[in-house]
């Protein structure tokens, strides 16, 4: 078992009760809570045949440690079961129910081409297959009328056809259902009798947009038995068990066994939100985050009004139209798979060696990995992880990658090293993750240069500052226990509800008195479920928005004015995104958007005394190979390092979640905060 605290706290009047934030990641599960005031960090091995297993184990260590009952701690989790499902394909058999003649409109989609010139390319199956797509006989009018009515007998005889199908769940999405949802209510009444999970259009997302509707619901479906059944295990332990969202915010345990597709994007979005936190209390206004940990690497853009959110997502290259950040994922973690492909090229990801059975140096493999070649490079300072008490195997690690380097000699018919090997590993894992950075900044008009970089995770410390050279960016701010900053995010979340409707409305011809409507009925409903989750008015919020888009355009933008002159601000955000404004086109209200939160008590957010800026002392020395060179590097314990202490590269920083690499050239200083800043030269 691993642990950073082992000291028991005995229970007193004032420690009544405990929140713990927990992020599941691909080799390990991360543990914070906060206990008088200080924080308290713990990791533990992933299970990913069953996650719920390491988030037990981690419980009962939080209750031993701190003497408070099971049912008193309270559970914010960043969970990516849902995630995983979609990409392994392994969600629920599930049915669809739909509009008589639009049963293929999962197959067909938008008829788009993603690889326009591979001839070869394979479209990944839909989720629900052909033979359990029903359509009925019913028809709603863009307006709203009913066209054809839906008979009842015929759904009886659909019932029947569904119990013969053997389905764990069902979809139903019709056309225009979010303008009359009668007809959806009928069909969720006839088929309740089967006892299956039953999700709906007009619940999940009442928009338009056919395609990306079905797709969003049908994988609500698809994911709703296997994050029902997780939930419950989970609550097995504690009553009081809320999941993290994609947007931001956090929901109850019942609401994500509802509506899974929320939580597609969960443990990214908790980073994002621990990232924020952290950047606003060191100063900074515009971030790029970068969460690196065992799997996966996970980019975001964040300007001064926070991250991008989008409703235009692929995930597993299924479109989702809830609210989700903007966040973008790549194949390149610390357990990323290096390997020579066909062509004698050098490959890194995106197979991943987890956390069963390992990279190399975990001991029970032989498989070369991102880590691996750090350890072969001496850049974890002869610490091993997690403190030292996660002893790494630096002979398995260099066999592993000697095995990688012989396959490299004989493509490349020269004799390849270890150590070149190694390094070839960590050049092309960085390529990987700097196309990401771009993808979010460069390709999007973003100017790297104008945001500093804030990575996280237990690998985003090792890369950051090469990456941020490749970029120009010219600061990186290491938050205090990076590699837990997901788990610190939400816990610090807010309790969030999004809701939208569809209008299509003129903004010209004055659409007040409907915008107003439609607002006071999402904030009513709103409130009341916050006042159920025990928020009062007094610590709501309720942030309007709105999308439009000039009429006959097919995507929208999303503003936060919501009254006034409505096309002049449309106007001005089209000619920031896209460069040209339209003036004279008439401007479409398409819908009315809400995100309510309930605010959470706010995390300690403790300030160290800043000293005069001081040189201090490394623990020890040891031999790294930086950039091709073997150099002598000072190696600091962070948690010994006080504000402003200043640090010059070469050297390496460890504590217990994280490494971080200061290469030649770099310099750094503690902030008040116990950040780390890094300026990149």
């Amino acid at each position: 078992m691993v642990t950073k605290t082992s000291r028991k706290l005995r229970p007193t009047n004032r420690v009544r009760a405990v929140r713990v934030g927990v992020d599941t990641g691909g080799t390990f599960t991360d543990f914070v809570y906060e206990v008088g005031g200080d924080f308290k960090v713990f990791k533990l091995p992933s299970t990913p045949a069953d996650p719920s297993l390491a988030i037990r184990q981690g419980i009962e260590q939080v209750a031993a440690n701190t003497g408070i009952a099971l049912e008193l701690i309270e559970i914010v989790h960043g969970t990516t079961v849902g995630t995983n499902a979609l990409l392994q394909r392994r969600g629920a058999r599930t049915a669809l129910i739909t509009t008589r003649g639009f049963e293929d409109v999962l197959a067909i989609g938008r008829q788009t081409r993603p690889e326009l010139y591979n001839l070869n390319a394979v479209r990944p199956p839909a989720l629900v297959p052909e033979e359990l797509r029903f359509g009925v006989h019913e028809r709603i009018s863009a307006n709203g009328d009913v066209l054809e009515p839906l008979d009842d007998k015929e759904l009886s005889k659909l019932v029947e056809r569904l119990k013969r199908q053997k389905i764990e769940s069902i979809a139903i999405c019709l056309l225009f259902s979010f303008i009359h949802p009668e007809h959806e209510q009928q069909i969720a009444r006839a088929v309740s009798t089967l006892n299956l999970p039953v999700s709906i259009s007009h619940v999940i997302l009442p928009e338009y947009r056919e395609f990306e509707r079905t797709s969003t619901v049908a994988i609500n479906a698809y994911l709703q038995p296997l994050m029902g059944n997780y939930l419950r295990r989970l609550e097995r332990n504690t009553s009081r068990l809320r999941v993290m969202q994609s947007s931001g915010g956090s929901i109850s345990a019942s609401v994500a066994a509802a509506e899974p597709v929320r939580t597609i994007l969960s443990g990214p979005a908790g980073g994002v939100v621990g990232a924020l936190r952290t950047a606003h209390t060191a100063g900074f206004e515009k971030i790029i985050t970068i969460d690196m940990g065992g799997t996966s690497t996970d980019v975001a853009l964040c300007e001064r009004d926070g991250v991008r959110m989008t409703n235009e997502a692929l995930v597993a290259g299924l479109p989702v139209a809830v609210p989700l950040m903007d966040i973008h994922t790549v194949g390149a973690g610390g357990g990323s798979i290096a390997r020579v492909d066909e062509g004698g090229s050098l490959r890194v990801g995106p197979e991943s060696a987890g956390s069963d059975p390992g990279p190399a140096c975990y001991g029970r493999s032989l498989l070369p990995t991102v880590t691996d070649a750090h350890l072969v490079l001496s850049h974890f300072g002869g610490a091993g992880l997690l403190g030292g008490e996660f002893v790494l195997d630096e002979a398995r690690a260099r066999k592993a990658i000697a095995a990688l380097a012989d396959q490299l000699s004989k493509a490349a018919r020269r004799t390849v090293n270890v150590i070149e090997a190694a390094q070839g590993v960590l050049l092309v894992a960085n390529t990987n993750m700097e196309r990401a950075l771009r993808r979010i900044s460069v390709e999007r008009g973003f100017d790297p240069r104008d945001f500093a970089l804030l990575p996280f995770g237990g690998a985003g410390g090792l890369h950051a500052v090469e990456l941020a050279r490749a970029l120009r960016i010219p600061r990186v701010i290491l938050p205090n226990s990076a590699g837990a900053l997901s788990a610190i995010g939400v816990l610090a979340a807010d309790v969030v509800r999004n809701q939208s409707r569809t209008l299509m409305i003129d903004v010209e011809t004055g659409v007040d008195k409907k915008l107003q409507k439609a607002f006071r009925e999402m904030e009513r409903t709103a409130a009341d479920v916050l006042r159920r989750e025990g928020f009062p008015p007094a610590k709501q919020r309720h942030e309007r928005s709105l999308a439009l888009r000039y009429k006959g355009q097919s995507f929208d933008l999303e503003i936060k004015r919501t009254n006034g002159n409505i096309a002049a601000h449309f106007h001005r955000a089209h000619l920031e995104r896209y460069g040209y404004a339209q003036q004279t086109n008439v401007v479409e209200v398409v819908s009315a958007r809400l995100r309510s939160a309930g605010i959470v008590e706010n995390l300690a957010q403790g300030r160290a005394r800043t000293r005069k800026r001081q040189q201090v002392q490394p623990g020890k020395n040891v031999s790294a190979h930086f950039a091709g060179k073997k150099l002598s590097v000072a190696v600091y314990d962070r948690e010994s390092l006080p504000a402003a202490a200043k640090l010059r590269g070469p050297c390496i920083v460890t504590e217990y979640s994280a490494t971080t690499l200061i290469p030649p050239g770099a310099s750094a200083v503690i902030d008040g905060y116990l950040n780390l800043i890094i300026q990149v030269t």
